[in-house]
């Protein structure tokens, strides 16, 4: 096989792989599903997945799928959920109730992660979570910067336990990585 082709091929299954991802994110964020609806957001999943392909390879959603990752997958979901329901409760009290102080501010915290993808995915998945909204990140020192509503207290190993340690743990075995 010619390196050409190889190229082509590997080409091919990122812009699979991504359009797979777009469309399942437009199908979750429109929540309709009619004739137009799914064509339009394939068309527009393709289209975002030719233009970022040239940014390197990616991993679609059946890559969940392995035996050996499937369980860590539906656990990440899971316990992420969880945290998004319990913050939004928090942050809806803090709001109600004007009593309790608000300390709000920027905080940075260390990261285990290394890859584009990891990086990603912890600072995705940590906004998800209205505790904690990622602003920044430094690749070279690998440090993530981070608004939180409620800074944590203590030094930055304390805020790292709070803010993306436990979304790492999480994707450690996704990895086939020990947390």
């Amino acid at each position: 096989m010619t390196p050409q082709l190889d190229w082509r091929r590997a080409r091919f299954a990122t812009v699979v792989a991504l359009s797979a991802w777009g469309f399942g994110a437009w199908v979750i964020l429109t929540w309709t599903l009619t004739a137009e609806q799914l064509a339009f957001g394939v068309a527009i999943s393709v289209g975002v997945a030719v233009a970022l392909a040239p940014l390197g390879p990616a991993r679609g959603p059946w890559w969940l799928l392995h035996p050996r990752r499937l369980p860590a997958a539906v656990w990440l979901i899971f316990v992420t959920a969880y945290r998004v329901v319990v913050a939004n409760v928090k942050l809806s009290a803090r709001i109600w109730s004007p009593r309790r102080p608000l300390s709000s501010g920027m905080i940075v915290v260390a990261t285990h992660e290394r890859s584009d993808g990891e990086l990603a995915a912890v600072g995705l998945i940590s906004s998800l979570i209205v505790d904690n909204q990622i602003v920044d990140l430094d690749r070279r020192s690998r440090h993530l910067q981070f608004h939180a509503v409620a800074v944590p207290e203590g030094d930055r190993r304390a805020a790292r336990a709070k803010v993306n340690g436990p979304v790492e743990v999480l994707l450690a075995p996704l990895e086939n990585r020990h947390g």
